[in-house]
């Protein structure tokens, strides 16, 4: 799951382009299927943003939350390409954008009425 935040002027406008570049970066780096997106958009006032100073009101954050398995060299490429990709697309510098990805181990998540430890489902890889 995926959760972006942004001053709500700004974030609003770009929002459904900004899924579709997030969703496609997460798709060529980490292989994940079409249909598997879980983006949560967070559009604030800017009296309730606050934010490092030398930043724009395009300041975004995006917090990805995942299933811990990935390399480092992965997790790494995901943000480079992100940074990227984010700012050829949307025109956003990589200055105002900020990513964190966060891990959790495989029997912290639950979906379809199991752990993530217990599906041998998945559609995606989770060690690459």
């Amino acid at each position: 799951m995926i959760v972006v935040y942004g001053i709500k002027e700004k974030l609003n406008p770009i929002k459904a382009k900004l899924s579709d570049v997030i969703h496609g970066c997460m798709q060529s780096v980490l292989g994940m299927p079409e249909d598997k997106r879980a983006h949560r958009f967070v559009p604030m006032a800017k009296e309730d943003f606050y934010y490092p100073g030398g930043r724009t009101d395009a300041y975004t954050v995006i917090e990805i939350n995942m299933m811990a398995g990935r390399q480092i060299e992965t997790q790494k490429n995901l943000i480079k390409t992100l940074f990227k990709e984010i700012e050829s697309q949307l025109s956003i510098s990589s200055l105002d954008i900020e990513i964190t990805i966060k891990e959790q181990a495989p029997h912290c998540w639950g979906f379809r009425g199991i752990t993530g430890d217990e599906a041998n489902d998945l559609k995606y890889k989770v060690k690459v």
